[in-house]
Order: C-alpha cells, then structure tokens, then sequence
C-alpha cells in the first residue's frame, strides 16, 4: 500500500466524508476502486455509480452561449 497526498475541495471533500460515513464505506477503498476502474482497458462501473451519474448529467444547468458576454469579461 501507498500513501499519497490529493488536493481537493474542502466542500467536496466533506460531502465525500459524510456519505461514506453513513453508508459505513471506506473513502480511500471508494477512490481505490474509482482509480482502478479508470486505469483498467475496459472500465467496470457499479451500477449504483452509474445511476449517480446519469442524474448529475440530467441536472439543472444554466445554458450559456456566450461565457465572456454573460459574465461581462
């Protein structure tokens, strides 16, 4: 085993933390087994991830045309 130093969102970080914790998960086993399935030749996904996923992709966005007209930049 290995142990390395990550920079993350202290907001992101915390999230993480709770949701591992109330579903008696390991963090560092979840980003394990997220860096394992992105280094392997065919990614293997549970399906639970999977289902997270696609209701981000579904979230709601704000549509911007033109990012430096809209923010005046």
């Amino acid at each position: 085993m290995v142990l390395k130093t990550f920079s993350v969102q202290e907001q992101v970080f915390e999230k993480f933390s709770k949701y591992c914790k109330e579903r008696g998960m390991s963090m560092s086993k979840q980003i394990e087994i997220f860096m394992g399935s992105i280094a392997e030749d065919e990614p293997v996904a549970k399906k639970e991830y999977l289902d997270r996923l696609e209701k981000i992709r579904k979230g709601k966005f704000i549509r911007v045309d033109n990012f430096a007209k809209r923010y005046k930049l």
